[in-house]
């Protein structure tokens, strides 16, 4: 069994981190527990110089890449552990263009084995648009054409639609998306076998529109921020190689598991609203506003769950043999409830990393290290914080138009008598990190 997060951005994309290089992501997915990442922005020629430098093609795991050399790169208050992290091509782009009287914005991820095929498709992509401008670039070129350069330039990859109902740029977008897959891709829709669903659903809103039945539903981070990865990603029980990959994606019984997702409420984009106006609304409240701000008059940005609502046949899901997901809460988060503090802080990070050097990678400790091993680690309250999130046992706040929501463990009233048992968590865990 491994995992992997196959979309990610580099330092070369807008609003990223300076450390997401190669090294950085490579360090930090050893300490989410990430065993096959994305490369992210293989279409900027300074990113994929930087690939054909760093990275090795794997001799155990074809079409993966390994780092060939260790750096000095080290992640302060974390001992390094983990195994190697194997890389696999990868690129999101940005279509924007006009198709059937309307303006569409749709973001697709490439996945491809070799460096061969990157340097036949950034050929053909650098013909189209700027490429060199941002590591997503955005290129006035249809999807459906898109795909089919990707099918004449690297038959063996294969092409993704990228979160696909967030409502500005995406396949299902309120905003400027389609009703259906074949609307977008015509013909070339049998080369689509997977969906990313995007933080702001899971596949249990999904699977209540009988139309995806025959996709394989895929997560990713979609990381800005090495600190990120891991926040969604997939499980696979296939071989750890880029083709075995490729055909349980094609074929779930193949090798892929399912998923884990960010609770979809925590997305920005869950529910509808105005945000500069502080106006959340339900679907139902948004119907019953004809669309519109209660504040100004102008029109809401119609959120996830609405548009699932409205493309939905099903009451209630129908998930595919074998299909499995969770949903996770962060551990930083997690830990930044208890003790009152924001996930930056070194109130949370000292905490964070001692509870890492102790046992293991985060993604471990959020769904496989026994409750009683976290209990004698930290506290009982960190036990059962983490034990009310593997039982969904927690309280929604959704996010909206661009702001994300919230998943709480506590009530208020729990969090003030637990006040004391923060300390000591504080305490115990800043001894690790000291040691």
């Amino acid at each position: 069994m491994f995992i992997a997060d196959l979309h990610i951005h580099s330092h070369f994309s807008r609003a990223t981190s300076r450390e997401s290089h190669l090294f950085g992501l490579a360090e930090w997915a050893k300490l989410k527990g990430v065993d096959v990442l994305g490369t992210g922005d293989f279409t900027h020629p300074e990113w994929f110089a930087q690939i054909k430098k760093n990275l090795l093609p794997s001799k155990n795991h074809q079409g993966l890449f390994e780092i060939k050399e260790k750096s000095d790169y080290q992640i302060s208050g974390w001992k390094p552990q983990g195994n190697v992290v194997n890389f696999m091509l990868t690129a999101e782009i940005s279509s924007i263009y006009k198709k059937n009287g309307k303006v569409r914005k749709i973001h697709t991820i490439l996945v491809v084995p070799d460096f061969a095929s990157v340097e036949r498709l950034n050929k053909r992509l650098e013909k189209i648009g700027n490429i060199h401008s941002d590591g997503r670039p955005i290129l006035g070129l249809d999807a459906k054409d898109l795909l089919e350069i990707m099918l004449e330039e690297a038959p063996e990859g294969y092409l993704i639609p990228a979160h696909i109902w967030t409502p500005w740029f995406s396949l299902f977008g309120s905003k400027s998306g389609f009703d259906s897959i074949g609307e977008c891709f015509e013909d070339l829709t049998p080369h689509i076998f997977a969906l990313e669903t995007g933080l702001s659903s899971d596949p249990a809103m999904n699977r209540k529109i009988s139309a995806l039945d025959s996709f394989n539903l895929v997560a990713n981070s979609d990381c800005h921020s090495p600190w990120k990865l891991g926040r969604e990603a997939n499980i696979f029980t296939c071989e750890k190689d880029f083709f075995s990959l490729r055909e349980a994606l094609k074929d779930s019984k193949k090798g892929f598991l399912g998923t884990l997702d960010f609770y979809p409420d925590e997305g920005k984009y869950h529910l509808d609203g105005h945000r500069k106006c502080s106006e959340q609304l339900t679907p139902d409240q948004t119907r019953a506003q004809k669309g519109l701000c209660s504040g100004c008059g102008k029109p809401v940005t119609v959120g996830v769950l609405n548009r699932i609502e409205e493309l939905s046949d099903r009451m209630e899901p129908v998930f595919q043999r074998g299909e499995q997901f969770e949903s996770l809460i962060p551990l930083a988060e997690i830990i930044g409830e208890i003790m009152g503090q924001g996930v930056l802080t070194k109130g949370v990070q000292l905490p964070y990393f001692g509870l890492l050097n102790q046992l293991g990678s985060e993604l471990g400790i959020l769904r496989d290290v026994p409750l009683d091993a976290i209990e004698k680690a930290a506290t009982p309250v960190l036990a059962e914080a983490i034990s009310r999130m593997r039982y969904d046992k927690v309280i929604r706040f959704g996010g909206y138009d661009g702001d994300y929501g919230k998943i709480s463990l506590f009530s208020e009233i729990e969090k003030k008598a637990f006040s004391v048992e923060a300390k000591q968590l504080k305490e115990k865990l800043l001894k690790e990190v000291i040691s």
